[in-house]
């Protein structure tokens, strides 16, 4: 049955017999099998339309099928209930403040929203193997410019008419958008705030069919150039209007794991799903069959790292550098815990990404990787940590990420103020995964010491001994 829908669906497909007419592949067949048979056994499935694809995977999931050819296995964290009896504070937007109520937005041309649209012409195929679903994309197209000439060609008011509608839909309420603006948010050539990928024939047409697709250029830039144009606004706004509240498991930051194992390694499925089952070493230890790293200071077990290629998860397990840093600071802990750290309680949490965690922003949205508290007696610091390459932050003055701890510094006086609270300070530091010869070449002129680092609060993962700069 599913396999004649499939076909009604795409218009046609071929069924073999398969060997003495069993209808099965040879990957469920014992015994030898010619070289190159199972190029004859896939049936590549090719769609014109560019929604036909993304129905027939709807579909298949809908009946159970993992179209990326995974297994998923879920994974429950266990928070640390005596750790959240602390009093750990946060900072986040009260529940009563809201944007859209209190402050109005207005579209203008903006050089630091950068984004990008893709129309080039796209060929997308799934083929079935032994181990699932596999999808193959193709693409054409070069990076265009509308010059001038095309942008007169353009239904003005048809686009901001579509706009509106746009605005409507996304909820964006308090989003105040001019006429006269769209056309200044497409005509600059330096800095240019789009990056459009299309055949010369869309910014450039010839006939009235190819003037509509310049339409739907122009649209599908301006719409997503809206919607990155509002979210920053928003972020800026709620990162200025934040106040402390106790940290609890309902914060967003607390997601339990989707683990995600290709279907062909059925050993590697059955020891990650075995050591799930059990319930106890993936909570207490280093793993190695679901790599992690424990820690017992973080506030939720297990904290996995991205190590296995043949292991995925959402949340993503913790990068190379991320890693790196949490085995540093596990070390420090242990090792000090008895001597220079011994009135101080350490707590550590991973900071999720944008929608989840807490994020930072000024130009550019900046979510830490780790918040690390620490505690002495009434006292709370709370430090938000980026282990991270510096190639491309480049200069310490045009990098919002490297600059955060100067805007902490006034915020954790603000919001202090505001919530009578005078013994909690925040702060930040970069730790660069980026080797120190590297980087300091974009620095002044190239002579910037490790400790002039330090006094800007970027450290370098190569260093033995930064952990100690975090606790000074």
């Amino acid at each position: 049955r599913e396999g004649s829908e499939i076909i009604q669906l795409f218009g046609r497909g071929v069924r073999l017999k398969g060997k003495d007419f069993s209808l099965k592949r040879s990957s469920a067949l014992d015994g030898e099998h010619p070289v190159q048979i199972r190029l004859l056994e896939n049936l590549n499935i090719f769609a014109v339309r560019a929604n036909y694809m993304a129905q027939f995977r709807d579909y298949l999931e809908r009946e159970g099928v993992e179209t990326d050819g995974r297994v998923g296995i879920s994974l429950a964290i266990k928070p640390n209930r005596i750790f959240l009896k602390k009093g750990l504070l946060v900072p986040k937007i009260p529940p009563e403040r809201r944007f859209e109520d209190e402050y109005d937005v207005m579209l203008s041309p903006d050089p630091g929203i950068q984004i990008t649209i893709d129309m080039s012409l796209k060929v997308e195929s799934m083929r079935s193997r032994p181990d699932g679903l596999v999808a193959v994309a193709m693409s054409s197209g070069l990076e265009q410019v509308i010059p001038a000439e095309s942008l007169v060609l353009v239904d003005w008011e048809r686009v901001y008419l579509a706009l509106l509608e746009y605005k409507e839909q996304k909820g964006f309420s308090n989003l105040v958008i001019q006429p006269s603006v769209l056309r200044e948010i497409l005509e600059p050539e330096d800095p240019r705030m789009y990056k459009l990928i299309a055949d010369e024939s869309i910014v450039r047409p010839s006939c009235f069919a190819e003037v509509s697709m310049l339409k739907e250029a122009v649209l599908s830039i301006l719409r997503k150039y809206v919607e990155k144009f509002y979210r920053v606004r928003q972020e800026r706004w709620d990162s200025e209007h934040m106040a402390y509240e106790v940290l609890n498991e309902k914060d967003t930051n607390f997601q339990d794991y989707v683990i995600r194992i290709p279907r062909s390694e059925a050993q590697l499925i059955k020891a990650v799903k075995n050591l799930i089952e059990e319930g106890k070493r993936i909570y207490k230890v280093d793993t190695r069959e679901l790599p992690n790293i424990h820690f017992d200071r973080h506030l939720y077990q297990p904290l996995l790292v991205d190590k296995n290629d043949k292991i995925k998860s959402d949340p993503p397990g913790l990068k190379e550098s991320e890693k790196d840093f949490v085995e540093h600071l596990r070390s420090y802990f242990y090792q000090e815990k008895d001597k220079s750290l011994l009135s101080k309680e350490i707590f550590l949490l991973r900071n999720l990404s944008r929608g989840k965690g807490i994020g930072f922003f000024n130009n550019e949205g900046f979510y830490p990787d780790f918040i690390l508290w620490i505690k002495e007696r009434k006292k709370q610091r709370i430090v938000f940590i980026e282990p991270h390459g510096m190639r491309m932050e480049k200069t310490y003055w045009s990098s919002d990420k490297a600059r955060l701890h100067e805007r902490l510094s006034k915020l954790s006086k603000e919001w202090g103020k505001k919530a009578g609270i005078r013994d909690v300070i925040l702060d930040s530091f970069i730790i660069s995964a980026t080797p120190y010869t590297e980087l300091k070449q974009y620095y002044g002129t190239g002579d910037w010491s490790k400790d002039k680092f330090a006094n800007v609060h970027i450290l370098f993962l190569e260093d033995d001994d930064y952990s100690i700069r975090l606790f000074a």
